[in-house]
């Protein structure tokens, strides 16, 4: 028996012999997304404008629209409506939805706006940080007879850090939506 111990311990050190184990450094995941292409988007409805080519569009009859981008499993809601005397408080019901989100949102920095005096479009862009269900939403308006607004939606677990280079990523079309915005 004691052969026996004495060769297992001999074993050990001659296999526990070799390359000193180091641990590996975090892998972080790099994510590269195609350049942007546009295209413009002409409907019956009283606004047109450019989206991805990556993205679908699918309008309702009230001039509601999905912008979906497959690949990255989001999706842009475009809210329209028409205003009657009433601007004020469809903006007020607007901003009411984006800030529904303080409950989990970790924080929502100021409001980007946007005013193109040219084609009458004045907007805003909020970015909601933190997990929340819409992380990006803005809104437009001619002051006079239309409101769009949208937000952005994607089909997973809201996971902030996660999903940050995809917000930001279309960020940049949303951005390109409005500002290639024109009234009818």
């Amino acid at each position: 028996m004691k052969n026996f111990s004495v060769v297992i311990i001999i074993a050990v050190f001659l296999f526990s012999c070799g390359e000193e184990v180091v641990p590996k450094p975090k892998p972080y995941l790099t994510l590269q997304y195609p350049i942007s292409s546009y295209k413009k988007i002409k409907t019956n409805c009283p606004y047109s404008f450019e989206i991805s080519n990556l993205a679908k569009i699918k309008f309702k009859n009230n001039c509601w629209a999905s912008i979906k981008y497959p690949q990255l499993k989001a999706t842009i809601y475009i809210t329209y409506r028409k205003v009657e005397g009433n601007l004020d408080e469809i903006l007020k019901e607007v901003e009411k939805l984006t800030f529904e989100h303080t409950i989990k949102a970790d924080a929502i920095p100021d409001y980007r706006p946007f005013e193109n005096l040219d084609k009458k479009v004045y907007g805003r862009l909020y970015n909601i940080e933190g997990n929340v269900a819409t992380n990006i939403q803005f809104r437009a308006t001619d002051s006079v007879k239309n409101v769009l607004s949208g937000a952005l939606y994607f089909y997973a677990k809201p996971n902030y850090d996660s999903i940050v280079p995809t917000i930001k990523y279309l960020e940049k079309d949303i951005m390109h939506l409005v500002e290639t915005l024109e009234w009818k």
